[in-house]
C-alpha cells in the first residue's frame, strides 16, 4: 500500500515537472497491482493526453469514471482530449459534457454547468457538421436531463427547435437534389417519377413536422407559431402528394384537421383555404358555406378565386343571398352604404376571366365559369373549362387519395351540357356517354335527363326524347324543358298537342323577363311552325296572319334569334316572292348562327349565281367550321354534303387542287350518291396529275349517271369529256380522241372540239418522238380537218390557230410521210376569214404576210415540200397572235410560239445559213429574235422565254445569250434544258471547263435529258476521247426520243467510225443495224445532210442490203451532181467521186457488172487528180480498181480484169489480199502461163507475208488440183499452224479443216489420215463445230454431230461469226426430221437443208 501511495505521489510529481514518461511509467506501476486505481488511471490518461497518444489515454479515462462516475476530474479530462481531437469525437464530447453537466448539477453548481453546456456547444457550431451541432443542441431541449435545472439560463425551446429545424430543412434540401441529380442519369429513368420516389423517401423519415410541432408548442410568438403552422401544412400537404394510395388516409385527416384549424382562426393563408373550398365534395355549389367563401374573399381581394367567386356571388345564378354589408366586396359597413352601381354582365365576367388566368389550378373557380359561361351559352368556353377541370380533378384525386364523385359528376354535367348544344351534333356521342354514366348511379338527375332528351331530339328520335323529358318534368316545372317536351311532341306528329303545349308554355313566360326573351322567341318561332305545318296549303302559308306573324312576333321578343328570319326567308323567297327581302334574311339568320344550314344553302346558291365565289367559300367553310355538317358517329342522322362541295367547287377554280380533293372526299362521305361530288373529284385529281385516281372517280360517276339520287341533270357528257382529259394525260391519245368524237356525235360543244384538235396534235408529235412519222403525219392531217370544221363555226380562237401551227409544223419533220396532207382544209382554213391585220406581225422582218398564202397554192406539188408547210405554220401562229389581244398570258405564249417556228424556218434552211448571217438573208432568225423579246416583254417571269432568248442569240450575241440563259436559270435552276443550253453555248466558245460543269448539273438534274449527254460527248470528242464520247453518244441516242436529229446524228457518225476503226466491230451485225435505222430515219424526216444518206447506204451495204444501197447512192449522186453543177466545189467532187465508189460496189454485190465497172470507171476517172488528199484518194483508187477488176471478171473480160487488179497492186504496194484476188482471175483465166503467174504471185506472197490465210488457203487448193505432193507437204504444215490461230473465225477454220481433209485424202501413206486431223481439229478448238461436223462425217456415232451442233448454236451472232449456211449444215447432220426442218428456217437458201430433209422423208 505505501508503494502504491509513493509511486502515485512521484506520477503527480512527474506530471508537475511536465516528465510525463515517468509519470505514465509510476502510473502503470500502480496499475500493474491495481487496475482500478482512479487516481492512476486519472494520472495515465494525463500523462497520455500530453504524450498525444489520444487511444491509450482514452481508455484510462473511462477507467477511472467507471470506478468513480461522480468525479468531475475525469470528465474534465476526456473533455480536454476530445476537444483536442475536433469533431472526430464530437459524439463522446457529448456524453461526457452531459455527464458532467449532470455532476455539477448534483452538486447545484449552475454557473458550472452552464459553463459546460455553452463551451460543448459552441464547441460543436464550430468544429463540427451541421447533424453535429443539431444534436449538440438537442442537450438545450426540454427532453434534455439538464434542461428543467438550467431553464432560464440557456436558450428558449423554441429558438432552439427553430434552429434545429431551419438545419434539418437544409439538409433534406440538398440530400434531395443529390438523390435527384443521381438517380435521373440511370437508364430509363424519368425525372417526375425520379423525384416522387425521393420525396416519398425523404418523407418517411423526416424529422420536420415533428419539430414543427415543438415549435407551436413552446413558441410564444403568435406570429411565429402561425408561420410555423403553415409550414407544417405545407409539409403535410407535400408529403400527401408523394404518398402511395393506401398510405394516404392519415396523413389526409391531418392535413384537413391542420386546414380546418387555420380557417377557424382566420388565419390567411391560402392553401389552407383553398384545401378547405377545393376539397369540399358537393353536388351543388349552393351548399358550400357562404360565410367562408365570403371571408375568403375578404382575406384574399387580389387572389384569382376571390375575384371569381365575388363575380359569382353577385351574378344572376348565384344560389345564395346578396351580402347587405358589403363582404362580398370587401367594403366596409359606410362605404356600402354608398350606392354603387350593380355591374354588368361583361364587367362581371371580364373580372371572372381574370381571376381564372391567376387560379388555373383551382377546380372550384373552373366550376363556376363553366356554369356562367353556360348561363351565357357561351358553350365552347364552357366545354374548354370543364375538360381543364377533368384534368385538374384528376391530379386532385391522385394527390388526396379521394374520389370527389360529387365534383366530377357536376364538372361533367358541365361538360355535357355544353357539348350538347356546341358544334352539334359533333360531339353528342361523348355528351350522352357522360351523362349516362352519371345516370347509372343518379338515375334522376334531371340535367343528365335533361341532356339526353335534347341529344335524341337532335338525332330525330323524338319519342325517347319525349320520354327522357317527361322524366325530367316529373322532377321539375322549369317552363324551357316543357317548351322543349312539347316541341318533340309537335315534330313526332301530334302537331295539336304540341302547339297547345307551346302556347301554355307561352303564357307563363314574363314579355319584359330578359332571362326569358330567348326561350320567349323560340316558342313564337316553334308556335308558327306548328302552324306552318298544319296547314300546307299555299295561300294559308302566304298569309299574313297565321304562322307569318308568330315569326315576326318571335323576331319582336328576340331579334337575335336566327331561325325565325330564316323561316321568313323562305317565306319571302317561296311564297311572297320578294328576293331581295329573303336574302337580306337569309344573311341575318346567317350571320346571328352558322348552325342555320338552310339558309346558308340558299345563300350560297344566290351567291354561285351571281359569281361571287369569295362569299361561297366564306358562307360554305364557315358552315363546315359550325360542325353542323356532319352527323355523330353512330347517328342514323344524315349529314349535309353541300358545304364541302362548294368549297371543293371554290378551291377547284382558285387552282387549290389537294384542298378541293379533300372538300370533295368529305362531301362524298355524306352523300355517297352525289354525282357532281364524283365529277369535282376526278377534277381536281386531273389537275394535279394523280391521273389513275381521276379515271376511277369519274368511272364511278358515270355509274351514277341516270340514277335519280345522283343530281346529274342531263351532264353526263361532261364524266366522258373529263375521262378523255385523263387519258389524253396519260398518253392514251387513240382513246381520248374517241371519246372526245363520242362526244361530238351527240352534242357539239366547242371546248370538246378544241381538245379533240390538242389531242391529235400532242398524239401526233408523241408519234414523231416514238418514231412513228406516218402516224405522225396521219395525226396532224386529222387535227387540220377538225380544225376546219372549227373554224367554220369559229375562228377568233387561240388555242385553234396555235394547234394549226403545230399541225404544220409536224408535217416539216416527217418528210416524205407529208404526201398525203389536207392541203386543201389548210389553204380553206389560212383563207377563212382572211383579214390583212391577222398577218401583219413581224412581216416586214420575216415577209410572210397576207399574199404568202396565195403564194403556197401556186406549185400543186407543194404539199410535199417542208417549206410549205413552215411557212403554212408561221401564218397560223401569227393567226395565235392576233386572237389573243384579250389575255395578257395568251398573248406572251403566242408570241413564244411564232419565235419557234420563225427559229424552225430558219434551222430548216429557209435562211441562206451558208452565208455569212450579217452579209445574208437572215430574216427568219431576226423575225425569231423579236418574238421571244415581245413575250418576255409580256411576261418576264418566264423562264422558257428567256432559254429560247439564249438560243437564238447563240451565235448572234453570245453575251446576250448568255445573260438570257443564267436568268432562265435564276428563274429555275432545276431546268435541264437550259443548263444544256448554257454548255452549248461554253463549248461554242471553246470554254471546256464551265462546258463540262454545265453539262454535269443539267445530268445531275435531270439524267434523262439525253442533249446533256450529247454535250458531254462533244466536249469529250473536242478532248480527244474518242471512247469516252462514242460510249456518251451511245447512251444519249438510247434515251433520246425519235425527233432528236442531233443524237440520231452523232450516234450514226460514232458507231461509223468505230466500225472504220474495229475489225472486229465491222463484223458484229449489232453495231451495225441500230446505226441503220437511225440514219433510216434522218433520211426520212428531210435531213439536208447528205452525210447521213451515205452512211446509210454504207451500213446497207455492211449488214448485205446492197439494193437499199443502190438505191440510196444512186439519188446521193444526183443530188451531188446537182449540187457540183451550181456551185462547182472540189469538196462536193470529192463526195461524188467517193460516192461513185461506193455505187460501183453495191451495183457489183447486186449483180449489175457492167453498172458497177461503169461507177468505178467514172470513180478512178474523179480521183485521177492528184489534189485530193492522199489517204482518201488512194482508198477510192484501190475500191475503185478492184470493184471494176471484179466486176471484169464476171463479165469474163479477164484482160481488163487483170489490168485492174495490177493497178491495184501497184496502188497498194503489193498487199496480199489483192495478190489473192489477182491469183483467182489469173488462174480462172485457164492457159498454162497464167496459172504459173498465178502460183509465183502466191509463193511471193506467202515468203513476203507468212501465216496470210487467203495465200496459204490457195495454195493448198491448187496444189490439191495439181496433186504436186512437195508443196502439199509444206502447205499442210501450215494449215496445222493455222487451226491453232485465235484471229481467225468459225467459217475459216472450217475451210482450213476441209483442205486438211482432203489433202489426208489424197496422201495415201497414212490409212487413218483423215480421221486424225478430224480429232486433231476437235482437240485444237473443241468449242468450235468444224472439227465435230468433219469427225460426225467420218464415223456412224452421233455424239460427234450433236456436239457439232451444240458448237455451232453458240458460234452464231451474237456470241460468234458464223454464217447461217453453217449452222444449217449441222442440223443437217444429226439425223433428225425436227433439225432438217430447222436447217431450212435458218437458210432456206441452202440447197443442203432441202436435199437431207428429202433424203429423211425418203427413208421415213
Amino acid at each position: 500500500m505505501a508503494t502504491s501511495k509513493s509511486a502515485l505521489k512521484a506520477a503527480k510529481n512527474a506530471l508537475d515537472a511536465h516528465k510525463y514518461g515517468e509519470a505514465i511509467e509510476h502510473a502503470r506501476k500502480v496499475l500493474s497491482t491495481d487496475a482500478n486505481n482512479y487516481h492512476a488511471n486519472v494520472f495515465l490518461g494525463l500523462a497520455l493526453d500530453k504524450e498525444n497518444q489520444n487511444d491509450e489515454s482514452e481508455k484510462a479515462y473511462n477507467l477511472a469514471a467507471r470506478t468513480k462516475a461522480s468525479d468531475p476530474l475525469v470528465w474534465q479530462g476526456l473533455i480536454t482530449l476530445y476537444e483536442k481531437q475536433g469533431s472526430r469525437k464530437l459524439g463522446e464530447y457529448h456524453e461526457s459534457a452531459l455527464h458532467l453537466a449532470e455532476i455539477y448539477m448534483e452538486a447545484d453548481d449552475k454557473t458550472r454547468c452552464q459553463t459546460v453546456v455553452d463551451k460543448y456547444v459552441d464547441f460543436a457550431r464550430r468544429c463540427g457538421s451541421q447533424a453535429q451541432y443539431r444534436h449538440a443542441l438537442e442537450i438545450l431541449l426540454p427532453s434534455s436531463t439538464i434542461y428543467d435545472y438550467l431553464e432560464g439560463r440557456i436558450l428558449r425551446p423554441a429558438y432552439t427547435y427553430i434552429k434545429i429545424a431551419d438545419m434539418v430543412e437544409n439538409e433534406e434540401k440538398e440530400l434531395l437534389n443529390k438523390e435527384i441529380g443521381q438517380r435521373r442519369t440511370m437508364l430509363g429513368a424519368k425525372l417526375d417519377q425520379v423525384t416522387s420516389e425521393v420525396k416519398r423517401e425523404l418523407a418517411q423519415k423526416s424529422q420536420l413536422e415533428d419539430l414543427y410541432r415543438c415549435i407551436i408548442d413552446w413558441t410564444d410568438d403568435d406570429e411565429s407559431r402561425r408561420h410555423y403552422e403553415e409550414k407544417l401544412l405545407e409539409h403535410a400537404y407535400d408529403t400527401l402528394g408523394v404518398l402511395p394510395a393506401h398510405e394516404k388516409a392519415g396523413k389526409r385527416d391531418q392535413v384537413l384537421a391542420l386546414a380546418e384549424g387555420i380557417v377557424i382562426l382566420k388565419h390567411p393563408f391560402a392553401l389552407a383555404w383553398r384545401i378547405l373550398l377545393e376539397w369540399k365534395d358537393v353536388e351543388q355549389i349552393g351548399q358550400l358555406d357562404v360565410g367562408i367563401l365570403r371571408e375568403f374573399i375578404q382575406l384574399f381581394p387580389e387572389d384569382g378565386l376571390s375575384k371569381v367567386l365575388h363575380g359569382y356571388l353577385g351574378s344572376e345564378i348565384s344560389p345564395f343571398p346578396k351580402d347587405p354589408g358589403g363582404a362580398a366586396t370587401g367594403n366596409s359597413t359606410e362605404e356600402s352604404q354608398n350606392t354603387l352601381p350593380e355591374p354588368t354582365i361583361e364587367e362581371r365576367l371580364l373580372q371572372m376571366i381574370e381571376g381564372l388566368e391567376d387560379c388555373e389550378s383551382s377546380i372550384l373557380a373552373k366550376r363556376i365559369m363553366g356554369e356562367y359561361y353556360l348561363y351565357l351559352e357561351e358553350y365552347g368556353s364552357a366545354a374548354d373549362i370543364a375538360r381543364k377541370a377533368q384534368t385538374q380533378l384528376s391530379f386532385l384525386t391522385a394527390l388526396a387519395g379521394l374520389p370527389f364523385q360529387d365534383t366530377a359528376d357536376a364538372v361533367d354535367i358541365i361538360l355535357g351540357t355544353a357539348l350538347v348544344q356546341y358544334q352539334a351534333p359533333r360531339h353528342h356521342p361523348e355528351a350522352r356517354k357522360l351523362f349516362e354514366h352519371i345516370m347509372k348511379r343518379k338515375p334522376t338527375n334531371i340535367s343528365a335527363l335533361i341532356g339526353v332528351g335534347f341529344i335524341l331530339e337532335e338525332e330525330e328520335e323524338y319519342q325517347d326524347a319525349i320520354d327522357f323529358l317527361t322524366r325530367a318534368l316529373e322532377r321539375t316545372s322549369d317552363v324551357k324543358i316543357r317548351a322543349e317536351n312539347a316541341w318533340c311532341k309537335s315534330l313526332v306528329g301530334d302537331v295539336d298537342a304540341g302547339l297547345s303545349e307551346l302556347e301554355a308554355c307561352l303564357l307563363s313566360m314574363q314579355d319584359k323577363d330578359p332571362q326569358t326573351k330567348s326561350l320567349r322567341a323560340q316558342t313564337l318561332y316553334r308556335v308558327g311552325m306548328c302552324i306552318w305545318t298544319q296547314d300546307s296549303s299555299r295561300s294559308a302559308r302566304k298569309s299574313r296572319q297565321g304562322a307569318y306573324a308568330h315569326f315576326l312576333a318571335s323576331i319582336q321578343a328576340d331579334m337575335g334569334f336566327a331561325p325565325s328570319y330564316t323561316i321568313l326567308g323562305i317565306y319571302y323567297s317561296d311564297y311572297a316572292r320578294d328576293k331581295n327581302r329573303a336574302r337580306k334574311c337569309f344573311q341575318k339568320a346567317f350571320e346571328l348562327s352558322a348552325s342555320e344550314i338552310e339558309a346558308a344553302e340558299r345563300l350560297t346558291r344566290s351567291f354561285a349565281k351571281s359569281g361571287e365565289w369569295d362569299l361561297v367559300e366564306a358562307v360554305a367553310q364557315r358552315v363546315v367550321d359550325s360542325g353542323k355538317v356532319r352527323p355523330a358517329p353512330g347517328s342514323k342522322k344524315k349529314g349535309y354534303s353541300w358545304p364541302f362541295a362548294a368549297l371543293g367547287v371554290v378551291q377547284l377554280n382558285n387552282q387549290e387542287y389537294a384542298k378541293s380533293i379533300v372538300s370533295f372526299q368529305s362531301a362524298l362521305r355524306s352523300s355517297p350518291r352525289d354525282y357532281h361530288s364524283w365529277v369535282g373529284l376526278g377534277e381536281s385529281y386531273h389537275n394535279s396529275g394523280r391521273y389513275v385516281a381521276a379515271t376511277k372517280a369519274l368511272e364511278h360517276a358515270q355509274k351514277l349517271e341516270g340514277d335519280p339520287e345522283s343530281g346529274d341533270i342531263g351532264q353526263e357528257w361532261f364524266t366522258e369529256y373529263m375521262l378523255a382529259n385523263v387519258q389524253r394525260e396519260l398518253g392514251g391519245f387513240d382513246e381520248a380522241v374517241s371519246r372526245y368524237e363520242h362526244i361530238l356525235t351527240a352534242r357539239q360543244e366547242i371546248g370538246v372540239s378544241l381538245a379533240l384538235l390538242q389531242t391529235l396534235v400532242e398524239g401526233a408529235w408523241r408519234n414523231i418522238e416514238l418514231g412513228f412519222f406516218g402516224r405522225a403525219a396521219d395525226g396532224a392531217g386529222r387535227s387540220i380537218t377538225v380544225a376546219h370544221n372549227i373554224a367554220a363555226k369559229r375562228t377568233n380562237v387561240f388555242n385553234l390557230w396555235k394547234a394549226v401551227g403545230d399541225a404544220c409544223s409536224i408535217y416539216s419533220w416527217v418528210g416524205d410521210s407529208a404526201a398525203k396532207a389536207p392541203i386543201d382544209h389548210l389553204r380553206l382554213l389560212l383563207d377563212n376569214d382572211k383579214d390583212s391585220r391577222f398577218y401583219d406581225a413581224l412581216a416586214n422582218i420575216d415577209k410572210i404576210d397576207e399574199h404568202s398564202v396565195e403564194k403556197l397554192w401556186l406549185d400543186t406539188s407543194a404539199s410535199q415540200a417542208p417549206d410549205l408547210w413552215i411557212v403554212a405554220a408561221i401564218l397560223a401562229q401569227k393567226r395565235a397572235v392576233a386572237c389573243s389581244n384579250d389575255d395578257l398570258h395568251a398573248r406572251a405564249v403566242a408570241w413564244y410560239n411564232l419565235g419557234w417556228t420563225e427559229y424552225r424556218a430558219h434551222v430548216g434552211g429557209l435562211d441562206q445559213v451558208e452565208q455569212d448571217y450579217k452579209k445574208g438573208s437572215m430574216k427568219y432568225l431576226k423575225a425569231c429574235v423579236q418574238c421571244f423579246k415581245r413575250a418576255i416583254e409580256l411576261e418576264a417571269g418566264n423562264a422558257e422565254f428567256w432559254n429560247a432568248l439564249g438560243i437564238v442569240t447563240t451565235e448572234m450575241n453570245p453575251r446576250v445569250s448568255q445573260h438570257s440563259f443564267v436568268r432562265s436559270l435564276y428563274l429555275n435552276e432545276k431546268n435541264a434544258r437550259v443548263w444544256t443550253n448554257l454548255g452549248t453555248l461554253y463549248l461554242i466558245q471553246a470554254d471546256f471547263q464551265l462546258a463540262h460543269e454545265a453539262f454535269t448539273r443539267a445530268q445531275s438534274t435531270d439524267p434523262d435529258y439525253a442533249h446533256a449527254w450529247l454535250g458531254q460527248g462533244i466536249l469529250a470528242q473536242c478532248l480527244g476521247e474518242v471512247k469516252e464520247a462514242q460510249s456518251l453518244f451511245t447512251h444519249a441516242f438510247e434515251i433520246a426520243d425519235s425527233s432528236s436529229f442531233l443524237a440520231k446524228g452523232q450516234y450514226v457518225l460514232s458507231m461509223f467510225d468505230l466500225v472504220m476503226a474495229s475489225l472486229s466491230a465491222a463484223r458484229d451485225t449489232g453495231n451495225l443495224v441500230q446505226p441503220l435505222l437511225a440514219s433510216h430515219q434522218l433520211c426520212r424526216q428531210g435531213s439536208t445532210d447528205l452525210a447521213f444518206q451515205h452512211l446509210l447506204a454504207l451500213f446497207a451495204e455492211r449488214v448485205g442490203d446492197s439494193e437499199i444501197a443502190v438505191t440510196e447512192l444512186s439519188a446521193l449522186c444526183s443530188k451531188l451532181e446537182v449540187k457540183y453543177e451550181s456551185s462547182e466545189s472540189p469538196l462536193t467532187l470529192v463526195h461524188f467521186a467517193q460516192a461513185k465508189g461506193d455505187l460501183a460496189r453495191a451495183h457489183l454485190a447486186v449483180g449489175d457488172f457492167s453498172a458497177a465497172a461503169e461507177n468505178a470507171e467514172t470513180a478512178l476517172d474523179l480521183s485521177a487528180d492528184e489534189s485530193m488528199e492522199n489517204t482518201a484518194r488512194n482508198r477510192l483508187r484501190l475500191s475503185g480498181h478492184l470493184t471494176a477488176g471484179l466486176a471484169y471478171f464476171y463479165q469474163n473480160s479477164m484482160d481488163q480484169a487483170i489490168e485492174m487488179f495490177r493497178c491495184a497492186l501497184q496502188e497498194t504496194q503489193g498487199d496480199p489480199d489483192i495478190v489473192c484476188l489477182l491469183a483467182q482471175v489469173l488462174w480462172a483465166k485457164g492457159h498454162q502461163q497464167e496459172q504459173d503467174v498465178a502460183r509465183e504471185q502466191l509463193f511471193d506472197c506467202v515468203e513476203r507475208c507468212p501465216g496470210h490465210f487467203g495465200a496459204i488457203t490457195m495454195l493448198g487448193a491448187i496444189a490439191l488440183i495439181d496433186e504436186d505432193t512437195d508443196t502439199l507437204g509444206a502447205v499442210k504444215f501450215d494449215l496445222t499452224s493455222l487451226q491453232t490461230r485465235e484471229d481467225l473465225g468459225p467459217n475459216q477454220k472450217l475451210k482450213v479443216a476441209q483442205l486438211l481433209t482432203a489433202i489426208a485424202q489424197v496422201d495415201s501413206e497414212q490409212s487413218s489420215s483423215e480421221m486424225s486431223q478430224a480429232t486433231a481439229a476437235v482437240m485444237l478448238a473443241p468449242s468450235q463445230p468444224h472439227g465435230w461436223l468433219k469427225l460426225g462425217n467420218l464415223t456412224e456415232n452421233s455424239f460427234p454431230a450433236e456436239m457439232g451442233l451444240l458448237a455451232a448454236r453458240r458460234a452464231v451472232p451474237p456470241a460468234g461469226r458464223l454464217e447461217a449456211e453453217s449452222l444449217c449444215n449441222a442440223f443437217t447432220k444429226t439425223g433428225r426430221l425436227s433439225d432438217s426442218q430447222r436447217a431450212i428456217v435458218t437458210a432456206p437458201w441452202s440447197v443442203l437443208g432441202w436435199q437431207n430433209l428429202k433424203e429423211l422423208m425418203t427413208d421415213t
